[in-house]
């Protein structure tokens, strides 16, 4: 049987070269599409590397100054020496066509990445050491490496940079308001993280009770809205169902039990009607399957990732979700250890927000009966999820354990953990009948205080 050749075309490659050499105001619209890694002959990665190296420099691009450079590396023989230079120089009339042709080496070089991608694959399966899972989440990262590193951004200058920068802090001045990541609605919040950042693992975390999911329904549904970002909502424990009833009391200030008996107040529907308008105009999604491993969340957030931009990752909970088949022998602390990992990795991967809710130890309540506030140290099976962790939320509400609390109607948010900021806590409103947090008012700022 012959053996194929990989997918490649020294002739197109030596064109764009060519036209490189030739006019050097292509360059930009080449850089566009294609870097070192996509050019099949090694002579002609070394030849595109000094093209971009001198025009980068603002060096003039010719013949000249490329069979310059090349000598001063020692690598112009390596190439073919200066007849090679001409004869590229000579291998093209015109330019028009450089960017088609840099889109059909792209083409090719994706094609052989493919190719190893399958190889890798294969070869592993053959080996037979890993578990299947670890084998398709395996598969589909390198997939989805090849098909992020297809979407290609040009150079752009400092100067442009600078301009959009200056810009935006200058509007932040003016707003007294600088976020740098999502705006998730809660004010104070948002001045303390600057918004919540890409590629950041996020800890919500709380005894039973304190709110831990309608806080995060509550943060992610602000997100999709002002944002205008795909979200997805992994809940592991509460149905699809029961979320929605929750999204709908929260949003609409509608009691659970009026909504589920259709006992509902005289307006309810039309502020039913006028949340369900909002929620039908963002991308909301929610995945209810009881029992998801990390492998299983990163496949479908890749999906999102990939179709639909996705902006940011709530789960629903930590101690929920099942370790990979070769820890099950493992602790549950080092299970735990791994899942952290895993979603942090996922964070960085993705570069958006993964938000992922915990329990609590019982430890508060033996430290203090009467007034439990949580710490760091609380954090359940702790050591990984604190070390990982980027931002650490913890919720109290002290009316839920004191009758005559001061803090009625309220609920401590306390930043235990802030990798790039300060630690600290303030307060939010918290409505029980409806589930809902929401910033306080200048006049119960005042009380709380």
């Amino acid at each position: 049987m012959v053996e194929r050749e990989v997918p490649h075309s020294i002739e197109l490659e030596k064109a764009v070269l060519g036209a490189m050499l030739v006019d050097q105001e292509v360059i930009p619209r080449v850089l566009e599409y294609v870097d070192r890694s996509c050019f099949y002959s090694e002579a002609h990665q070394i030849i595109f590397n000094t093209i971009v190296s001198l025009f980068e420099k603002n060096i003039v691009v010719d013949i000249n100054t490329v069979s310059e450079e090349l000598k001063r590396q020692n690598l112009l023989e390596e190439i073919g020496g200066r007849e090679e230079l001409a004869n590229l120089s000579n291998f093209v009339v015109s330019s028009a066509g450089v960017e088609e042709w840099a889109k059909l080496i792209l083409e090719k070089a994706i094609k052989r990445k493919l190719i190893q991608a399958a190889n890798q694959i294969v070869k592993e399966t053959l080996e037979d050491k890993l578990p299947v899972e670890h084998l398709l989440d395996k598969a589909e990262s390198l997939i989805f490496s090849i098909k992020e590193a297809r979407i290609r951004k040009g150079f752009v200058p400092l100067k442009d940079i600078l301009k959009d920068t200056l810009k935006k802090i200058e509007e932040a001045s003016q707003r007294k308001r600088f976020l740098t990541g999502l705006e998730t609605g809660f004010q104070k919040l948002d001045e303390m993280t600057s918004g919540i950042q890409n590629g950041d693992l996020i800890i919500i975390a709380g005894r039973p009770s304190m709110g831990k999911t309608a806080f995060a329904l509550n943060l992610a549904t602000n997100v999709a809205v002002r944002n205008r970002v795909p979200v997805a909502f992994f809940s592991l424990e509460m149905s699809k169902e029961l979320l929605i009833q929750r999204l709908i009391c929260s949003e609409a200030r509608i009691g659970l039990r009026a909504l589920r008996s259709g006992n509902l107040p005289r307006d309810a529907w039309q502020r039913i009607s006028t949340v369900c308008g909002i929620f039908y105009d963002i991308d909301f999604f929610i995945d209810d399957s009881p029992r998801l491993s990390v492998l299983d969340i990163r496949a479908k957030a890749r999906r999102l990732k990939s179709e639909l931009s996705l902006g940011l990752v709530v789960i629903d909970y930590l101690q929920l979700i099942e370790g990979v088949r070769e820890s099950r022998s493992a602790t549950r602390q080092e299970v735990i250890s791994e899942i952290s990992r895993s979603l942090k990795a996922l964070a960085k991967e993705l570069d958006i927000p993964v938000i992922c809710l915990s329990q609590l130890s019982r430890s508060p309540e033996r430290r203090d009966p009467k007034k439990p506030i949580p710490q760091l140290a609380d954090l359940r099976e702790s050591g990984a999820i604190e070390q990982d962790a980027d931002l650490v939320i913890l919720l109290y509400r002290d009316e839920f354990y004191n009758e005559n609390s001061l803090e009625k109607g309220m609920a401590r948010i306390i930043i235990a953990k802030q990798r790039n900021g300060p630690t600290g806590q303030f307060r939010l409103a918290f409505i029980n009948e409806y589930m809902k947090f929401d910033n306080l008012t200048f006049e119960e700022e005042i009380e709380a205080e």
